[in-house]
């Protein structure tokens, strides 16, 4: 792999696994001098990057944590929910949001005020749920395509300063937060996990399959790097054809 990010100094939370995990090995294998990895949970101690255990809701983390050198941010930490509008308890409501919104403001906050006299470059990881409208998604949706529109106004800030800031919209990604959905779980125990993902993935994808985590961090790594040096305020809808 071409060493892209040789010397760079890194930010990606909801690193312990899924996206966020697929990022951080992508970028440790392209040349990353130091990877800054947050989750609540565990990072997998093969990384001799800096692993720190904290909830990006917490404004107090962002305040203690050095990052200076700040090159590039994935902002990456969410969690899924599901349920009906007129069933949606306000508690559930704001679990979501204030994981999947007010973590990756205040994460965009800090990478942003890091990167200000220097520049650098931001992905946030939104949701194809934040596209399209589907039954049951109102809250993980209404936190996706907020950071969608977070995004371009960043990118708008963030240009008189020299800060890229862009999204991506993956639809299904094969990832472990899959098996807390009751639905899924039951299917995967009837059949299996890999042919539970690829009957969904027939219904609900024209290119019938989901996607692989390394493929989506393959595709921030571009929007992270030097290759896509004039692309700001995008979405990159990776969605295997399900918001057509």
């Amino acid at each position: 792999m071409q060493n892209k990010f040789t010397g760079r100094t890194i930010l990606v939370t909801g690193a312990a696994s899924g996206i966020g995990l697929s990022v951080a090995e992508h970028l440790a294998a392209a040349g990353a001098k130091r990877l800054i990895l947050i989750d609540r949970d565990p990072i997998p101690a093969d990384f001799t990057h800096e692993a720190v255990a904290g909830d990006v809701r917490d404004e107090a983390l962002w305040d203690g944590l050095d990052l200076t050198g700040l090159d590039h941010a994935v902002v990456n930490a969410g969690v899924a929910g599901a349920g009906a509008i007129a069933d949606l308890s306000l508690d559930e409501w704001r679990r979501i949001l204030s994981v999947n919104l007010d973590g990756a403001f205040l994460t965009l906050r800090a990478a942003m005020r890091a990167m200000k006299g220097r520049g650098g470059s931001i992905v946030l990881t939104a949701s194809a749920a934040g596209v399209k409208a589907e039954p049951g998604v109102a809250a993980y949706g209404a936190s996706k395509a907020a950071l969608i529109h977070l995004a371009k106004v960043a990118a708008k800030e963030g240009a008189p300063h020299a800060i890229r800031v862009n999204a991506i919209a993956p639809a299904g990604v094969e990832t472990p937060v899959w098996d807390a959905i009751p639905m899924f779980a039951e299917r995967a125990a009837e059949i299996g996990r890999d042919a539970a993902f690829a009957e969904m993935a027939a219904m609900a994808t024209p290119l019938g399959r989901y996607a692989k985590p390394e493929e989506i961090a393959a595709q921030i790594g571009f929007l992270l790097s030097d290759q896509s040096a004039l692309v700001t305020g995008a979405t990159l809808i990776s969605d295997g054809g399900y918001t057509l």
